[in-house]
Order: structure tokens, then C-alpha cells, then sequence
């Protein structure tokens, strides 16, 4: 499988960037990290998607996670049929919102009461506003490296010291609102330790992505999490899992079920809305009676619940609950995982290979990931060359070293052998002498 030309794409981008900025309405999608000119995507079915100059590629990056039925799934494009023909959004409560929150509560082991939004953004947005709110206090504490989402809170990064207040990372974040937010290395444990000990009775809660997704996949040391969550306890702070990716990706109950730590409150998005747009936050019923119209904390959306994204949500987790779905996705991406490691290490390639569940990620590195200072010693212009590579022969990879892919339900065997094939004739072309 060869991917052809891609003059179609080549002038939709250049339609899209005289009205769109940048051509594209998230960043990672502009193809900046690795050069070139995004591929325009026309449809999607099963493991693969087609460009709009009708290549074909098998695709690890399922609209970033939420698409672990994979592409159209017959179940989940029925559920939103019907949704659809009763009608897409009133503004009211509707029992598929309820049957939805049935079933998170009862896949999510730390969630006692849920409310549902429109994206990931919106939900840590919303986690932090009632941390704040229950605990009376306005720090927070974040990882570097750990993304969720766009807010000006998290739009922070460590500044010239780790025990630094945070810096703005973008135009538009003000000083004080980086002030009140701390950062950390992920995987230090000490320096969240330390944080306590210099604010004490501030800091109203700690935010980490369990597995860290965002700059490529970093998984926690052993002790890390559960340090948080007694330091948390011990200083009277609350915990937040932002579970965005790992949320009904990794596990049934997510990474807190994988590691047995259990958070106060917990985000999550693209799973449990099976494509369609949507996030969520949820945790202890104490913490959460303190949201509007029960509590003071306020919180609103009018697209929130939408109908179209409940149906899909409820259609996707009904498909995980039942039949095995994670041993087979554990089993696809074990298989991708180990094939993936034989193949570097025949073409004599050093890299650092990642894995939980059916989330994967390979760094060109020579050391060991743990946090973002050694990602960003990843050789991101040899990741360019091998995605680029193997976009040409119909692999659709992240395009971007600093993210992950995934793999679904509806990959096959067929599909992982056949993207191993791949890689291994890039590395093979890659490493050979000029």
C-alpha cells in the first residue's frame, strides 16, 4: 500500500489558510512539527481513512482517541441516526443523558456523580473552578509536559527554577493568573513536596495526567501517583486525574483502575462521547454537590448533554462493557508494541518505546523518557523522515514526535503485520548509507 500524489490536498490547504488561521482549527493538524502539507481527510471506515486524493491509510491516530470502535462504527453511526432523526439539541434534560452518567459511574471506580460538557478543555476548566471552590483555595499545582487543554490556568510552564511560580507559555495568559499556578517536573514527587511545604494552606489541588499523553507517552514511576494522592490527602488538597485520554482507553476504569489510585475528581472526554464532541468531570458526591444548581460553583453549556454525542457515547461504552473489548485491545497493541521493538533493534535503531493498554509511542531517543526535559531530547527531525515515510506507504501516524498513537477495535492482525512491514522498510531505507 503506496500512498499517491495529494495535489487535492494541496490546494484545500491552500483554500483553508486564506480563512482559516493556519489552515487548520487545532495546531498539531498543520503538519508545522514535521514539515509538508496536511493530508485532507474525506472519510473514515473500520482501521482506515481516505484522503482526499483517495489514498488509503491505516490510522493510529483515531481522531486523537476517542474512536476506539474505530471509523463509523455500524452500532455507534445507528445510535447517532436515531439521535439525529428525533432531533439534535433542546436545551433540556434527556434520558440519554442520565443512561450515559449510569454507565461512567459505574466503569469509573473514583466517580460517584458526573456532568457532561462540550471537550476535554471545558472539563479540567470546570474540575479546577470547583477544587477551588470546595477547598477555599487558589493554587494549583501541574506537571510540564502534561496538557488539558487551552485554558489560560494551564497554558503555564515551570519558569527558571522548578519551585519557580509558573510563566506563561502563550500570548493572552496574564501574569497573574500563571501566579497562582505551580509547576513541576511529572515523575517528582519531591518537588510537589516542596510546593506544599512553601504554600501551605494555597494549594487547592494537584492535576496530573495519570499517564502522560501530550508529550508522547510518559508513564508514572513507581510510588509516583499514590505520593500524590497521600501528599494530597495529608495537606488537605484535591486530586484530579485529567483522564481525557486514558479515561476508557486503557482500562475499563481507566488508569485509576490500572494503578489503584483512586482520585477526587476525575476528567474525560473523546471515548465516552464515541467521536462526536464532548467531555466530562465527575468524582466524590461531596465534592460534586457543590456545583450549581445544588452548590455555589457555577457551571453552564448549552450544548452540554447534546443528544447526537449521549447516543454515541452511551453505543461506544456499551461496546466496551461487553465481549472483551480491552483484552483485545491489550493483545493488538502487545502485538504492535513487540513488533515494533524487534524491528528497531534489527535495523540497529535506538529509540525508547512506550506502552499501556492500546495507547503506544516511540521516541528517537537514546535515554529513557520520565518527564518533559528528556522527550524534548527525542531527534524529531529522524521521526520526521520515518513519519513521512510511512505516511508514503499508508500508515497515518501522530505528526508530531510528542504524541502518541492509538490503536482500536477494529484493527486486526492483518493491519498490525502489515504496519510493521512498513517500518521496517523505512528504517531499513533510513539507516542505509548515502
Amino acid at each position: 500500500m503506496t500512498a499517491q500524489p495529494t495535489d487535492r490536498s494541496d490546494r484545500l490547504f491552500e483554500r483553508s489558510t486564506r480563512v482559516i488561521p493556519g489552515g487548520v482549527n487545532s495546531p498539531v493538524r498543520a503538519f508545522r512539527a514535521v514539515g509538508g502539507v496536511p493530508r485532507f481527510v474525506t472519510r473514515g471506515h473500520g482501521a482506515y481513512i481516505e484522503d482526499a486524493d483517495g489514498n488509503h491509510y491505516i490510522d493510529y491516530v483515531g481522531s486523537w482517541g476517542p474512536l476506539i470502535a474505530g471509523h463509523a462504527h455500524p452500532e455507534v453511526v445507528r445510535a447517532v441516526e436515531l439521535a439525529a432523526a428525533r432531533g439534535s439539541s433542546f436545551g433540556a434534560p434527556t434520558e440519554a443523558e442520565a443512561e450515559l452518567a449510569e454507565l461512567v459511574v459505574e466503569m469509573i471506580p473514583s466517580v460517584e456523580m458526573v456532568r457532561f460538557v462540550s471537550s476535554g478543555t471545558e472539563a479540567t476548566m470546570s474540575a479546577l473552578r470547583i477544587a477551588r471552590g470546595y477547598t477555599g483555595r487558589e493554587r494549583v499545582i501541574k506537571f510540564d509536559g502534561c496538557y488539558h487543554g487551552h485554558a489560560d490556568a494551564f497554558l503555564v510552564s515551570a519558569g527558571s527554577g522548578a519551585l519557580s511560580f509558573g510563566a506563561p507559555d502563550s500570548p493572552g495568559v496574564t501574569t497573574g493568573t500563571a501566579r497562582d499556578t505551580l509547576c513541576a517536573p511529572y515523575n517528582d514527587l519531591e518537588t510537589v513536596r516542596r510546593l506544599f511545604a512553601e504554600h501551605p494552606g494555597e494549594i487547592a489541588c494537584v492535576i496530573v495526567e495519570p499517564y502522560a499523553g501530550n508529550m508522547g507517552l510518559v508513564l508514572p514511576q513507581v510510588g509516583f501517583l499514590q505520593g500524590l494522592r497521600e501528599v494530597t490527602r495529608a495537606e488537605g488538597a484535591l486530586l484530579i486525574f485529567d483522564e481525557v485520554i486514558s479515561g476508557l482507553r486503557v482500562a475499563r476504569g481507566g488508569a485509576q483502575e490500572r494503578e489503584g489510585v483512586m482520585p477526587d475528581l476525575t476528567t474525560l472526554g473523546k471515548v465516552i462521547g464515541g467521536g462526536l464532541p464532548v467531555g466530562a468531570f465527575g468524582g466524590r458526591a461531596e465534592v460534586m454537590a457543590c456545583l450549581s444548581p445544588l452548590g455555589p460553583v457555577y457551571q453552564a453549556g448549552t450544548l452540554s448533554g447534546n443528544p447526537l454525542a449521549m447516543a454515541a457515547g452511551i453505543a461506544t461504552l456499551r461496546l466496551l462493557r461487553d465481549g472483551g473489548a480491552y483484552e483485545r485491545l491489550e493483545a493488538l497493541g502487545a502485538r504492535l508494541e513487540r513488533g515494533l521493538r524487534e524491528v528497531f533493534a534489527r535495523r540497529g535503531v535506538r529509540a525508547q518505546h512506550a506502552r499501556v493498554g492500546s495507547v503506544l509511542c516511540t521516541f528517537f531517543a537514546e535515554q529513557p523518557v520520565t518527564d518533559l526535559r528528556s522527550a524534548k531530547r527525542s531527534d524529531t527531525e529522524r521521526y520526521a523522515a520515518y513519519f513521512h515515510a510511512m505516511l508514503a506507504r499508508g500508515v497515518w501516524l501522530a505528526p508530531s514526535q510528542f504524541e502518541v498513537a492509538f490503536v482500536s477495535l477494529a484493527h486486526t492482525e492483518s493491519e498490525i503485520d502489515t504496519t510493521l512491514a512498513a517500518a521496517d522498510d523505512v528504517l531499513a531505507a533510513l539507516e542505509a548509507p548515502a
